[in-house]
């Protein structure tokens, strides 16, 4: 199964957000600039960053690099992690990640959102990424992904779902004192290194000017923050 995928378009991914039950409290901003006096400018709280970025092979190299060096990393036991085996789906599993590791501060509505986080608490990584291909016996996840394809329509691009995508959405969260990548196509978590809330916005910028400076001749990089205008 391939999904249309989803643009780096706050307005669509926060209309997304809100369809599957999200409080309206909360919404995704533009993030213009990873300059500390930028992002000086983001509205607090926020809970987290929504990096796209072009898949050159300098990504899938040093991914290599990572997974042969990042072993005994430190994952706190409560970090929700899912992975990805549904086609061009990284843009709601992005979502997913945001919201999941954060349900302490975004209030949650009866609805897909939910139904699919208290469903798959309990599961592996592996099994969470497989709720996502098991539509027949899950009709709130068939809803979930009506609504992406709904949404991917609003966007600007021509879509082909068919089409090979070169650009894949990552989420940064802070979890337990950590910064944490979450990339369903990897075979972990990245632990990135101590973060706070207070610190989370700048540490996160930092990782994504590493993602630009690993890849420099490539412009493709936009990015997203989750927050919220209530304190």
């Amino acid at each position: 199964m391939a999904l249309f995928p989803l643009e780096s378009n706050p307005e669509v991914m926060t209309k997304f957000l809100h369809k599957l039950g999200v409080s309206e409290e909360w919404h995704l901003a533009d993030v213009l600039s990873f300059e500390d006096d930028c992002l000086d400018w983001i509205p607090r709280p926020a809970a987290a960053f929504i990096l796209l970025f072009p898949c050159s092979d300098k990504f899938y190299e040093h991914a290599a690099q990572q997974k042969k060096e990042l072993q005994d990393q430190i994952i706190v036991p409560d970090l929700y992690y899912m992975k990805q085996y549904v086609s061009n789906a990284c843009g709601t599993i992005a979502l997913i990640h945001s919201v999941a590791n954060n349900v302490e501060r975004i209030p949650l509505q009866d609805g897909i959102f939910k139904k699919i986080l208290d469903d798959s608490k309990d599961l592996d990584p592996e099994e969470r990424g497989k709720l996502l291909q098991d539509l027949p016996n899950n009709p709130y996840v068939m809803d979930m992904i009506n609504a992406h394809q709904e949404l991917a329509l609003e966007g600007q691009t021509e879509l082909n779902p068919d089409e090979k995508v070169n650009h894949h959405f990552v989420a940064f969260v802070e979890k337990g004192g950590y910064l944490y990548e979450l990339d369903g196509r990897k075979e972990f978590p990245v632990n990135h290194g101590k973060t706070t809330r207070q610190t989370f916005v700048n540490d996160a910028a930092k990782v994504c000017k590493d993602f630009i400076a690993r890849d420099h001749e490539d412009v493709n990089f936009t990015a997203m923050v989750l927050t919220s205008s209530v304190e």
